[in-house]
């Protein structure tokens, strides 16, 4: 007999699916590293997994504790699974930018969620930053997860997401292109595939709003680059130390609505039902097309699923009263 012994055994080695119409004008084959087919249905649960795991190693989590994250949702669903298999509290405390289905889906499996307002800085005591540092503090046996600065994030995606990518490429990838939220994913997956071929060329997608692109470039960090912005998952307005910049080939920043636009498009040309984060995705890398030849092998990656974005994305109402769509 062939089975897991639990839901996070089936964590990992996912598809690489061929992008068809939406990039007809390229000249290259583009894959999609299809992250859905995670068990939370986000490329999140990989490192959440091992967060966890590093976390009971070294002690830091210990039997009967309370798992405490910010969260934008993915990552706080990868955490709530292994919570619920190795019997731990948890704690999401998201931004209310974040759609209602991420917030619903927490509580679905067992998570309390605390919503913090979007609109504060990073260290205002109400930002969902300070929330999850001050209630680790508080409750006792916790541990704060903290993706943004813990190593094993980008750990998750040296182990895993990378060398599937080698491997399912027959290590002919010439190109990752990913969307850059708390960095682990485009630092892990650069970082092994650099270490194959210095080659590849690793590109971040980030937004409007973000801070990302600007730091990149010019190693400043720009506050006037820091304003709301619609696109769930991707950007920051601080620097994770994830996020290994040197590592990152070029950045290109893509539009809310495009974001928006794109997600539906997918859907509705390629039958890809994802969310909002390879919209941005597929967008940035039809930006970046003069860096495409008819030889190359570009990977791009697909974050989450659309069905966290049903009452936005995918609903008509919400994106006309954006100006989205007409």
């Amino acid at each position: 007999m062939e089975y897991a012994n639990n839901i996070l055994e089936t964590i990992g080695n996912t598809p690489l699916v061929k992008l068809n119409r939406l990039t007809s004008e390229l000249p290259c084959l583009v894959l999609a590293k299809y992250e859905t087919f995670n068990p939370g249905n986000s490329v999140k649960d990989r490192m959440a997994l091992q967060m966890v795991e590093d976390a009971e190693a070294s002690g830091l989590l210990k039997a009967g504790g309370t798992i405490i994250e910010g969260t934008s949702g993915n990552t706080g669903m990868g955490l709530a699974l292994a919570a619920v298999v190795k019997g731990y509290r948890m704690i999401c405390v998201i931004s209310d930018k974040q759609s209602k289905e991420k917030i619903d889906i927490l509580k679905a499996v067992g998570s309390e969620v605390h919503v913090c307002p979007t609109d504060v800085a990073p260290d205002d005591p109400r930002s969902y930053y300070s929330t999850a540092r001050r209630l680790a503090t508080e409750i006792p046996n916790s541990w704060y997860v903290n993706q943004y600065d813990n190593p094993s994030n980008t750990k998750a995606h040296f182990l895993s997401t990378g060398p599937e990518i080698w491997k399912q490429t027959d290590g002919k990838v010439t190109h990752f292109v990913v969307g850059v939220g708390t960095g682990g994913t485009i630092s892990g997956v650069g970082g092994y595939l650099k270490e194959q071929n210095p080659n590849v060329k690793v590109w971040g997608v980030d937004t409007y709003g973000s801070v990302f692109k600007k730091y990149h470039e010019t190693g400043i960090f720009d506050e006037n680059e820091i304003y709301p912005y619609v696109t769930e998952g991707i950007g920051e307005d601080i620097l994770p130390e994830n996020v290994n910049f040197e590592l990152i080939d070029g950045f290109t920043k893509v539009t809310d609505k495009d974001a928006a636009v794109y997600t539906q498009r997918l859907a509705k040309e390629e039958g890809m039902f994802l969310g909002n984060s390879a919209g941005a995705a597929i967008k940035g890398l039809l930006q970046l097309k003069e860096h495409f030849s008819k030889d190359d092998v570009v990977v791009v990656l697909f974050h989450d699923h659309g069905s966290r974005y049903v009452g936005k994305m995918f609903n008509d109402d919400w994106m006309r009263d954006k100006g989205y769509i007409e």
